[in-house]
């Protein structure tokens, strides 16, 4: 049987392992077995300031760097001073704008109207901004009237111009009007439009405004009269053309009504169903608004059908009259009227 020998390679002056124990008991961190010379390296550093002590088997970087830990502090303090740079602007702009802006109630000229236009009056908890575009016709308080034009070009549409001017003039005319020396104040709101009457709305964040010229579209007039127990306050809306009237009224209505809706999908019976809805219900003072919405325009439905039914019933029967009814012999009544 034969035997198998085990051979061993020896590096070349490598060291054994007793050797190698014995080096590493004697050798310090600048790598010197001689003492003098480790102590000349410990001078060295100590001096250049590059002297660290580096534990091989501890968890740390053994080179001393902390890049890691230098990265998320900076990060930390990146953020922590952003947020507080946040909060103390809008703060201070707060403060600033609230110290700026000009009080109607206590000024009312020129200068001050101009003023609040350009940077909002407070109105609801916050601010109310206006169009970029206007002009004042009148401010004085001897002839107690503030007149103002503004050019919309952020709506697109006549309800969004309807609801946007409604809140500026409110935040204008009551701001004013709390003035003793302002009895009237009167906010034109003038728009564009193209060919088609469509709204032209500025473009590219507000830098591209369109061209075409400005037509009025409403006037908000606002008055203060004394009352009896305080002072009044009137607002009448002026300028509102037919065609702005029915878009108007087009926007904020839906044709998709619930009696509608029935009387497409069952046709007569939308009446029917309404009141046997309204005769499974006892309390007529609780029945739900919708029902007698519903029922209402059922019943209206009905009529207008039955009375579009009847008119062409007696037109039918007229063109029957005037062309005279076929008999059976093939004659009309007309011709055998004149036989005999």
């Amino acid at each position: 049987m034969a035997k198998s020998v085990e051979v061993k390679r020896t590096t070349r002056g490598a060291l054994s392992g007793d050797e190698a124990e014995e080096l590493f008991s004697i050798v310090d961190e600048t790598g010197h077995t001689n003492e003098d010379l480790a102590q000349v390296q410990h001078s060295r550093r100590k001096e250049k300031g590059a002297s660290v002590d580096v534990d091989p088997l501890a968890g740390e970087d053994p080179s001393g760097a902390n890049t890691d830990q230098l990265i998320t502090r900076s990060a930390i303090a990146f953020i922590a001073v952003f947020l507080a740079a946040v909060v103390i602007m809008q703060v201070g702009w707060g403060y600033v704008r609230r110290v700026t802006t000009t009080t109607l109630a206590e000024d009312a000229s020129m200068r001050s109207v101009v003023s609040a236009l350009n940077m909002g009056v407070e109105w609801g908890g916050g601010f109310t901004q206006y169009p970029s575009e206007f002009s004042v016709q009148e401010a004085d308080e001897h002839t107690h009237r503030i007149e103002v034009t503004v050019t919309d070009s952020a709506s697109s549409s006549e309800l969004e111009a309807f609801a946007t001017a409604q809140v500026q003039a409110s935040a204008l005319a009551v701001n004013a009007l709390l003035n003793p020396n302002v009895d009237t104040v009167v906010y034109h709101v003038r728009v564009r439009r193209d060919e088609a009457g469509h709204f032209q709305k500025s473009r590219f964040f507000g830098f591209l405004r369109p061209t075409d010229a400005a037509a009025p579209f409403m006037t908000f007039v606002w008055t203060k009269s004394a009352a009896g127990d305080g002072v009044r306050f009137d607002c009448s809306i002026t300028g509102v053309d037919s065609v702005t009237q029915e878009r108007l009224h087009d926007a904020i209505t839906s044709k998709s009504t619930p009696a509608t809706i029935i009387s497409y999908v069952i046709g007569d019976n939308g009446a029917l169903v309404a009141k046997n809805v309204l005769a499974a219900t006892e309390d007529k003072e609780t029945l739900p608004s919708t029902v007698s919405s519903m029922l209402a325009e059922a019943e209206q439905l009905a009529q207008e059908r039955a009375e579009q039914e009847r008119l062409e019933q007696e037109r039918t029967e007229q063109e029957q009259a005037e062309r005279g009814t076929i008999g059976e012999d093939g004659s009309t009544e007309t011709d055998s009227q004149a036989r005999q």
